[in-house]
């Protein structure tokens, strides 16, 4: 017990949430991954690989969160500039994987220089944060900062990803708002990302799909996404259906409605045949398939529980620092798996977004086990600076802080 106490530190609702979601990844993916049978010709190979991921992002997250989280505080100064040269060299070099130039090769192993741009941000954009607020607001220069930081990473990840960009920026918009960044700064910001934001969609729409090859070969793929959800959806008889129209969210929408409360259980789903990304982008509707509507609801809550316990080792935190960071990671988390889960049922055009911590993946995998490996260090500097304040308003002596011994104070 002492060992397992030991090796589990930090907050243990996290932990459970981690082992579940981990264990529903193994479950779905060992089903989704049919295609990839098919194509190596090895039963077992995706699933080893894929269980060799999970129990090195295992590894990461038990690093990690021995990590003191003021440590963290340096990544953006590293993460920062690699990220944004590795995303140059992606427009030219990176290697094209389903349409997509996302994924630079190394010594035969694929990564996303996207996921260490949007940790760089995110960390970046909590220290910022932390270190200009003022008494009932933050500094209007922080504004400015974060825009510095966040706005090339993201024109550089769009021109690739549109989905993770606006979703990156997107969550830079909640952390400002939770740190207090002036509601006119915000305001002005919004209507004007609005107003482009209708603007470009629109654009992309309706101009011809010649001439957006010419300008990025994404925008083709984007413009019929785009149209595809905004035309009319008319009912339409079984026999006039054209399934290979959109066969992919035909598919998953298959596989939703064919369900029922307690599914056709693990290794019975039939649209993952038809799913090209049944393993990643549309696992959800695998989950849902196969485990019902209560597995999919499971997942969801989840996500929930996640968001909620962040936020109480947010409220926790003494220090600025670690509480935005906190919340700006589960939000990250929590957006992503929500934009996923919407691409499935249909409610939202096809993005790309794998489903954090389930989805089967090398780069979003170890970077997701990071992310829990620092809210978890965040949960412990949070607990034991909760423990030190019990003590002093009981008089009782406080113990150095041996573990942490140079996070007394985080701001």
């Amino acid at each position: 017990m002492d060992l397992v106490k030991n090796l589990f530190k930090g907050d243990k609702v996290v932990w459970v949430i981690f082992m579940f979601l981990c264990l529903i990844s193994i479950i779905e993916v060992f089903s989704a991954a049919s295609t990839l049978t098919y194509k190596s010709g090895d039963h077992w190979g995706p699933i080893t690989q894929h269980c060799i991921f999970l129990m090195i992002g295992t590894v990461i997250v038990l690093i990690v969160h021995n990590i003191p989280c003021r440590w963290f505080k340096v990544l953006p100064i590293i993460l920062l500039p690699l990220s944004a040269m590795l995303l140059f060299y992606l427009t030219a070099k990176g290697l094209l994987v389903n349409g997509a130039a996302r994924w630079i090769e190394i010594c035969g192993l694929k990564f996303q220089p996207s996921e260490l741009g949007k940790m760089g941000v995110i960390i970046g954009t909590a220290l910022i944060l932390s270190k200009m607020q003022e008494e009932k607001t933050a500094n209007k220069q922080a504004f400015k900062y974060i825009l510095y930081i966040s706005v090339p990473i993201c024109f550089l990840i769009f021109r690739e990803n549109g989905s993770t960009a606006l979703l990156l920026f997107g969550v830079v918009i909640l952390m400002m708002i939770i740190g207090r960044i002036p509601w006119k700064q915000l305001g002005k910001m919004i209507g004007i990302l609005a107003l482009t934001g209708s603007v470009i969609i629109l654009s992309i729409a309706y101009i011809p799909s010649q001439t957006l090859e010419h300008i990025s070969r994404r925008l083709p793929t984007m413009q019929n996404r785009i149209r595809g959800h905004l035309e009319d959806k008319k009912a339409i008889a079984p026999a006039e259906f054209d399934i290979d129209k959109d066969a992919q969210i035909a598919h998953a929408n298959i596989a939703i409605a064919t369900s029922n409360v307690i599914g056709k259980m693990p290794g019975n789903s039939v649209e993952r045949d038809f799913l090209s990304q049944a393993f990643s982008d549309f696992i959800f509707a695998i989950v849902i398939e196969e485990l019902g509507l209560l597995g999919g609801i499971f997942v969801v809550f989840l996500y929930i529980v996640l968001l909620i316990r962040a936020g109480r080792i947010a409220n926790k935190c003494p220090g600025n620092f670690p509480a935005l960071l906190v919340m700006g990671i589960t939000l990250l988390l929590v957006s992503q798996a929500i934009l996923n889960m919407m691409v499935a049922v249909g409610l939202f055009p096809v993005t790309g977004q794998p489903l954090p911590l389930i989805s089967k993946g090398g780069t979003s995998t170890f970077i997701n086990c990071a992310y829990i490996g620092m809210i978890l260090s965040v949960s412990r500097y949070a607990k034991r600076q909760e423990e030190q304040q019990k003590a002093l308003l009981a008089g009782i002596p406080i113990e150095a802080n041996t573990e942490y011994p140079e996070e007394e104070n985080v701001d």
